[in-house]
């Protein structure tokens, strides 16, 4: 297979979608050492394209704009993007995606070769090579299943996600502005996720705090800019609240931690890609679900037909003890 100059791929949200690109990603500049590769993404995940190590050129689209109600603005701003991706001369274009606007971008980008997944018929007729995936395995899994159905050799998967030297330097200001010390074991929790549906109460999340401060450990509070009112308790109990701290530095906190838990949410999947000891609090761990990629075995589930927040406290010590004793590792396979 010739190596083409440029490649592009196509995922434009949310957090943890971006990020299961990654062990794929890895296939393809495996494969492809001499190219250059470019990533599609959505405008406000671009920063974290900033860890993945092997992209050469992040492009940013402003989805926001079509959102707006603007015609002509929303007309403007999609010519402007055929411009830029037919001036790139992409060899091959390979959607992670699957959504009908990115099949339309991959075929708009020019490229000859379009790989894509294919989830619901009669998507997939923009694409030269379009592979059939299926809602039972990880979307991690489907993304390397479109790489090796397409022809790539997948060697050794990984999931590795670089964080800046300027996003750690950052935590490690936080950490020392809270009186946080590195050297010491540290409890990173993530209470909130994009649905109430998935959250295991603060109260609980509170409880497991204080069992872990009490024999010794660390413990900081994470979260996005929407959380901090309802992190307050978090606070008022005298804990260091990170929400509304940049998505790298955050990521740099994660990394100077030692064990990260909380729901089902694109921050956990990040602390599983930085080589992070994880314990995911989710609805269930069936075929399909969004577990720590690699580690199944990291989810913490409810009895059957019984939601998040009836997880017993004593069930998530329990996974946490076992966690400090089993150090994550960065490669999967």
């Amino acid at each position: 297979m010739n190596t083409p100059e440029n490649i592009l791929l196509i995922r434009l949200k949310s957090i943890g979608d971006v990020l299961f690109t990654l062990p794929a990603v890895h296939v393809v500049r495996e494969n492809f050492p001499a190219a250059k590769l470019h990533f599609l993404v959505s405008r406000e995940h671009a920063p974290l394209l900033r860890g993945f190590a092997e992209i050469d050129e992040t492009l940013p689209l402003d989805r926001a704009v079509y959102r707006s109600g603007n015609l002509r603005a929303a007309v403007s701003s999609s010519f402007e993007l055929l411009r830029v991706l037919r001036r790139k001369q992409f060899s091959l274009a390979i959607d992670f995606q699957g959504y009908g606007e990115t099949e339309l971008l991959a075929w708009w980008s020019g490229a000859p070769r379009r790989w894509g997944c294919v989830y619901h018929p009669p998507r997939g007729w923009l694409y030269t090579r379009g592979v059939r995936l299926s809602y039972q395995s990880h979307p991690a899994d489907n993304h390397l299943a479109l790489l090796r159905e397409s022809g790539l050799r997948p060697g050794e998967i990984r999931n590795e996600f670089v964080v800046p030297p300027e996003a750690l330097a950052g935590a490690g200001q936080f950490f020392a502005a809270n009186h946080l010390e590195a050297a010491r074991s540290t409890l990173f929790l993530q209470p909130f996720t994009s649905s109430p549906l998935k959250n295991w109460p603060l109260e609980n999340f509170l409880a497991l705090a204080r069992y872990w401060q009490a024999r010794g450990w660390q413990v900081l509070f994470g979260g996005g800019p929407s959380d901090r009112g309802a992190l307050a308790p978090a606070q008022a109990a005298g804990y260091p609240v990170s929400a509304g701290v940049p998505l790298l530095v955050t990521a740099g906190l994660m990394k100077l931690s030692t064990l990260v838990a909380g729901g089902d949410t694109g921050l956990l999947h990040l602390a599983v890609a930085l080589g992070k000891r994880v314990v995911m609090l989710m609805g269930s761990n069936a075929p399909g679900r969004t577990h720590p990629f690699g580690h199944p075995d990291w989810a913490v589930t409810p009895a059957e037909g019984e939601t998040v927040s009836k997880i017993q406290v004593a069930a998530v010590i329990a996974a946490s003890t076992r966690a400090f004793s089993e150090p994550a590792g960065s490669v999967f396979c």
